[in-house]
């Protein structure tokens, strides 16, 4: 629910326009799209095997860097707000 709050805000915003859920083998990943064509701007990827040792949850960009990694989703939801707060100010 929490990603999908920001998701709607971003819609808002004029920013974002579709996402896309992924239930792989080894992780969960919802994808963010700016048009349905393109590759996802990021990706919050969700990988139990990860949870101990650099945490389950990872922001990902476009290029696939990852730009944040967390044992919960809020400091990677906090960095997305950040962003949206950047934007929504332009």
């Amino acid at each position: 629910m929490t990603i999908l709050n920001i998701y709607g805000r971003m819609v808002a915003a004029g920013e974002w326009r579709d996402y896309a859920i992924d239930s792989l083998k080894e992780k969960a990943v919802f994808s963010i799209f700016r048009r349905t064509s393109e590759m996802p701007l990021y990706r919050i990827e969700k990988n139990p095997k990860l949870a101990r040792k650099q945490g389950a949850y990872a922001l990902v960009s476009q290029q696939g860097q990852i730009l944040k990694r967390g044992q919960d989703l809020s400091p990677i939801i906090k960095l997305l707000n950040q962003k949206l707060l950047k934007l929504v100010e332009k």
